[in-house]
Parts: structure tokens; C-alpha cells; sequence
């Protein structure tokens, strides 16, 4: 028996995407009979006849015991105050850095990025758990377990939900009651042919011997990953930054790439190593980062005065403690958390969900392309209908939160433009605008034409149209300071021959 790993990546992205059984295809179609529904104005009705089509799931639910653990897994976060008093958690101006360093095993602050943190926090709350999943009659009269307790097969199956391992390091990967059930290791497991349950002390012994860190986590892909190299470099800025993925050893499934300390940097890449990962994305400020490609997930965290360009993303976008963050994505679902002056272009089925501690958010229509957009769109089972990027859901409103988010203005919107060139079929923007954002459009437009009308008909010398040329050139050049749109301009200069380029 191989050590097992803790699978908490795994468990954060399948819980957050609930529909686990629908394939992308079965996506397309439910989201095609949702636009007929729209179109016909009985949206309800089509819902009730999609729920008994037998070519999606009947029903949409939660495991009662995964989600059992699910709440008790968010403890992690949580700050003892014990351990607060001799200085393990509470802040200090070390670990206020701007860039520490997650890598390190005992100094990760960011528990959600520290694989052995999570290896920690299940090892030290193993019984809790099991004891969370016991039948009623299996506890004490005090509600613990006792030497004779048995756990049931239901109650590993859901532990599958955090625990999943192999029988040699090197072997496939199997989710933890699979393992468990496996005969030749029955008697390590603890498991009953009889009773067809499994000994409480055996197995939790069973698991607390050969639990070990997630080899495709986080911690792993930074430490020992293939590091990656990308273009546009730009000498003195680089020395900090993490950028490494592991999708040269994982499955398929814990695929995943890391950027971390990216500083005013432009990123930019399209490649099989994007195909199906989950991204983690942390403490990167004044970059501008293109990820063109259909990913699973999209984890950004701690970034600020930043753009982000996304492929499709099949599963989940989530921020989290960003400032001044653009966002322009296709996604199944968005959600924010502890944001500040963020910006979010987005087209999503399903509505954005603002958790606790925004504020100023802005939401706006989706407003680019790339030419390979839409059959990135179609591999993750996304379509331009339903749109809901303008009806976010607030999950945790506070008493001072009342405007917590707006809008977009029309007459502040422009479309972007993706400034690389790609081989596609995609030449517009994927649905279109809205008829409002899509007329301010039109009106600046109309502007530009009468403007350059007005300059032809001035008839000016040769002289003064210099001088003319040369002033706007000057506004245009005071335009781009002022806005920081420079930086993102001369970012984008083609390496000298010899710098290093994206690699994978």
C-alpha cells in the first residue's frame, strides 16, 4: 500500500462545481434549451422537463455526508486565539511581506496554497472526522467513538470526497474507499466482509500511517514542477516570481498551474499545458496576463492593479483579496470575496456570487475575442445563453454593503482587444453586446467620423497638419501616461533575439 494524499485541490473544485455528472456536450444542450426557453418565456416550465431528460442527470444534488465534511474542512482557515497569544497566527511584519515565500513548508502563510497544512490539519483532526460520519448508534453516551465502533462503506465513500491514493507510488490514483475495499488490504482497513463495515480504530490507524502531503498540490507544483519560461520578460523584474505547472506527471484531473510574484510583467500563452488546468494565480501586481486557452479552474488570490485574460473556464473563477483587478472571462460560475475596485467582464450561466468583505465592484459585459475563443468555448460546454454577468447574487451582505457592486456605465465602456495573433475562426465578440453598451459603441464611433470629417474640411497647410499631428500625438502620449496604459504598451515590444520564450 502507497501513502495516500490528501486531495483537498480536488475537493475544493469538484464541491464548488456541483453538477459533477454533466459533460460538456450535455452543457451545451441545457444551455441551448434554455435559450429556446427564454425565447418562448416559460423558463420555469422547460426546467421541470430538462429535470426528467434522460439525457442529463435527473437531479442536481450534494452528498449529505461530503458536505458534512465540507463545512468541517472550513476550519482550516480558522485563527486560534490560543495559538494567536504565542505568536503561531497572529500577523506580524514578517509575514506582512508583500512576497513571502509559499513555497517554504512551515512558513506558508497561505493555508489555502499549503499542501502541508492541509496534510497537518487532517492528520490532527482524523478521529473528528471519522467520528463526523459514524452512524448514531456507533458513539458513546459523551458522542465519541469507542474501540468497538464500525464505520459504515457510505461513510468511506465520502471520505473519498478529501482522501484518495495509490497502491505504488508510481501507480494509477483511486479514491480512498476503493483502496480501502481492495482485499489484499482488508486487514489493514479494517474492513468486515461480513458486517460489510469497516473497524473505526483499524482504519483510522490505517489512514494515519500512510497519509502523506498531495503530491499534485500546490506546494509540489512550486517546489518541484516544471518551471516555465515565458516572453516579454523584462530584466529586474523576474527575480521573485514562481510561474511553474506539474502537467508533465499529473492526471488529468489535478492538472495545475502556478503563478506567483509576477510584477509588472506581460504574460502571455496558448498551449496544451493550459488545456484542463486548474490555475492558481497569487500576488501578482501591475502584469498584464493572457491565458488563452480552456482551463478547468481559475483560482486568483492577493493580486492588485492587475488584468487577467482568460480562456473558458470550465468550472469555477474565483478572487479573493484582490485591489484594482481586472478580470475579462467566459465562465461556468464567478465568484469574489474580499475584494476591492475590481473590475469584471464576464459572461457566465449561472449568477455571480459576491461573498463577504467587497467592496466597489464592477460588473460589465464580456467585451473581446480571440480567434480560437468559440471552440475553446464549446470544449468546456459554454455558450453565449443565458448571460447573468449583470445580475450578481450577494451572499453575505453586511449593514454597510448596500452598494456593494453597479453596473458598468455605458458611455465608460470600450471593447479589448487581444493584441496577439492566432489561427481561429473567431472574429466578434460571442453573443454580441448589450443593445445599451453596444449604441455607446456606435455614438463614439459617429464622433470619430465627424471628427475626421472636421480635420478634412480645415483644409490645413502642410505645417499645420504637422503641428496639429504633433499635438495630438503629445495628448495621446500624456493620455497613455496618466491612464498607465504605457506600461501595458511597451510591454508588449518583442523580445531581443536571444530572450527566453514561452515554454510548453
Amino acid at each position: 500500500m502507497g501513502k495516500a494524499g490528501t486531495g483537498f485541490d480536488r475537493f475544493e473544485h469538484r464541491f464548488a462545481y456541483i453538477p459533477l455528472t454533466v459533460t460538456p456536450v450535455q452543457h451545451m444542450e441545457l444551455q441551448e434549451r434554455l435559450r429556446n426557453a427564454i425565447q418562448l418565456c416559460d423558463l420555469e416550465e422547460e426546467k421541470k422537463q430538462l429535470a426528467s431528460s434522460q439525457s442529463l442527470p435527473p437531479e442536481v444534488s450534494v452528498d449529505t455526508l461530503q458536505f458534512l465534511l465540507f463545512l468541517y474542512i472550513q476550519q482550516l482557515n480558522k485563527v486560534s486565539l490560543r495559538t494567536s497569544l504565542i505568536g503561531e497566527e497572529w500577523p506580524s511584519p514578517r509575514n506582512k511581506s508583500q512576497s513571502p515565500d509559499i513555497s517554504v513548508k512551515s512558513n506558508c502563510h497561505n493555508k489555502n496554497w499549503n499542501d502541508y497544512s492541509h496534510q497537518a490539519f487532517v492528520c490532527d483532526h482524523l478521529s473528528d472526522l471519522l467520528e463526523l460520519l459514524l452512524d448514531p448508534e456507533q458513539l458513546s453516551a459523551s458522542s465519541h467513538s469507542t474501540r468497538s465502533s464500525l464505520v459504515c462503506r457510505e461513510a468511506v465513500v465520502a471520505l473519498s470526497f478529501l482522501i484518495e491514493g495509490t497502491v505504488s507510488r508510481a501507480g494509477k490514483i483511486y479514491p480512498l474507499h476503493e483502496l480501502a475495499l481492495w482485499q489484499p488490504l482488508h486487514a489493514d482497513s479494517g474492513f468486515s466482509k461480513m458486517s460489510k463495515t469497516f473497524s473505526f480504530f483499524k482504519l483510522e490507524a490505517w489512514l494515519r500511517a500512510h497519509l502523506t502531503v498531495n503530491p499534485f498540490g500546490t506546494s509540489a507544483c512550486l517546489t518541484s514542477g516544471k518551471k516555465l519560461a515565458w516572453a516579454h520578460q523584462v530584466e529586474g523584474t523576474t527575480k521573485r516570481a514562481k510561474i511553474a505547472c506539474n502537467t508533465h506527471v499529473a492526471p488529468r484531473m489535478h492538472r495545475m498551474v502556478v503563478m506567483s510574484q509576477v510584477h509588472k510583467q506581460t504574460l502571455a500563452k496558448s498551449s496544451d499545458t493550459l488545456v484542463g488546468a486548474h490555475v492558481r494565480i497569487h500576488r501578482c501586481n501591475e502584469s498584464f496576463i493572457y491565458l488563452l486557452s480552456p482551463l478547468r479552474s481559475v483560482t486568483i488570490e492577493k493580486c492588485r492593479n492587475s488584468t487577467f485574460v482568460l480562456g473558458p473556464v470550465e468550472t469555477v473563477l474565483h478572487l479573493h483579496s484582490c485591489d484594482s483587478v481586472k478580470v475579462i472571462a467566459v465562465c461556468h460560475r464567478l465568484s469574489i470575496s474580499s475584494t476591492t475596485s475590481c473590475v469584471f467582464h464576464i459572461l457566465t450561466p449561472v449568477r455571480p456570487l459576491i461573498l463577504s468583505g467587497n467592496q466597489s465592484i464592477t460588473f460589465a459585459p464580456f467585451h473581446t475575442h480571440y480567434p480560437m475563443l468559440e471552440d475553446h468555448m464549446a470544449r468546456t460546454g459554454l455558450a453565449t445563453v443565458p448571460n447573468y454577468w449583470d445580475n450578481p447574487l450577494v451572499i453575505c451582505r453586511e449593514s454597510s454593503d448596500s452598494n456593494v457592486f453597479q453596473l458598468l456605465p455605458p458611455c465608460e465602456f470600450y471593447v479589448f482587444i487581444v493584441p496577439f495573433e492566432m489561427e481561429g475562426d473567431t472574429t466578434e465578440i460571442p453573443g454580441g453586446l448589450p443593445p445599451a453598451y453596444q449604441k455607446a459603441l456606435s455614438q463614439r464611433e459617429q464622433k470619430i467620423h465627424i471628427w475626421q470629417k472636421t480635420v478634412k474640411e480645415a483644409r490645413l497647410t502642410k505645417d499645420q497638419r504637422k503641428q496639429f499631428q504633433l499635438l495630438v500625438e503629445n495628448k495621446f502620449y500624456e493620455w497613455l501616461v496618466n491612464t498607465g496604459h504605457r506600461q501595458q504598451l511597451d510591454s508588449l515590444v518583442p523580445p531581443a533575439v536571444g530572450s527566453k520564450q514561452a515554454a510548453g
